[in-house]
């Protein structure tokens, strides 16, 4: 049987991490990390008092902001357990029940062995797609992808909710988040390991690429479900607090050049 971690990345969301961490233990995962990005508000002391053996608590010196943590969390797991898949995701984000029995026992199945990764369906605390976790494609890679962007807007290049929500068999992507973002081990071998350099924002979308130009699939199932409770954004689409976008735009410039390639 397939062996299955999970990895999250937490700072000072106590309350979220403790229904995330709630949900991981019900689930049949082989193990759970949490990275905890040195917290303040007394998320480290809490994890210190949960004796679950599936779970390990790393305490970087300093913080990592998503992205390290992602890559820290990645490299323990492959190290110490060598799981044959590990799911990504923030600590306001977690399996909806059912979510790993149904990778394991509908997704796993079904998977070239050349899928470096599968991204899960995720939605909204109150059932409706999430915006910010919706799969695409790219369309640098397709002339007649590209024609009908041209065209139609970006919307043609992203999952619609339909394909989300309404799906029933998987789908080759280009993109995905790191909310219900399963890694293989050929991902780790072949693409390494996501750029903990980027601190927050486009770690996924880079690490997505990388994959796609590695020659692996990345694939969504929307029949495995996640939930994102997230607050980063504002009902104006406005990103907070204001020094988020430094690190938006400044990593921008590298998913950009993975996407359109050299010449663009």
């Amino acid at each position: 049987m397939a062996r299955i971690a999970a990895v999250v990345v937490t700072y000072n969301r106590l309350e979220a991490l403790k229904e995330t961490l709630s949900r991981l233990l019900s689930e049949p995962l082989d193990h759970v990390i949490v990275v905890e990005n040195g917290s303040t508000d007394g998320t480290s002391d809490w994890l210190g008092t949960q004796d679950d053996p599936r779970l390990l608590v790393l305490r970087p010196e300093t913080n990592l902001g998503g992205a390290g943590g992602f890559e820290l969390g990645l490299r323990e797991a492959s190290a110490r357990y060598d799981p044959d898949w590990t799911a990504l995701m923030d600590d306001d984000a977690r399996p909806l029940p059912g979510a790993i029995a149904a990778f394991r026992s509908e997704t796993l199945p079904c998977l070239d062995p050349e899928t470096g990764a599968v991204a899960a369906a995720v939605f909204l605390p109150d059932g409706t797609v999430c915006d910010m976790n919706r799969p695409s494609l790219n369309p640098f890679w397709s002339s007649g992808l590209m024609w009908r962007t041209l065209r139609h807007g970006t919307r043609v290049f992203h999952l619609s909710d339909e394909e989300i929500g309404q799906g029933t068999a998987p789908r080759d992507v280009d993109v995905a988040s790191f909310v219900g973002y399963f890694v293989s081990r050929a991902a780790i071998m072949r693409a390494g390991l996501p750029d903990g350099g980027m601190f927050i924002y486009g770690d996924d979308v880079s690490y997505s690429l990388r994959l796609r130009r590695a020659g692996l699939g990345l694939v969504f199932d929307p029949r495995v479900h996640f939930e994102h409770a997230c607050g980063s954004l504002g009902p104006e689409l406005a990103l907070r607090p204001m020094w988020k976008i430094y690190y938006l735009a400044r990593n921008n410039i590298e998913v950009c050049r993975l996407a359109t390639g050299p010449v663009l």
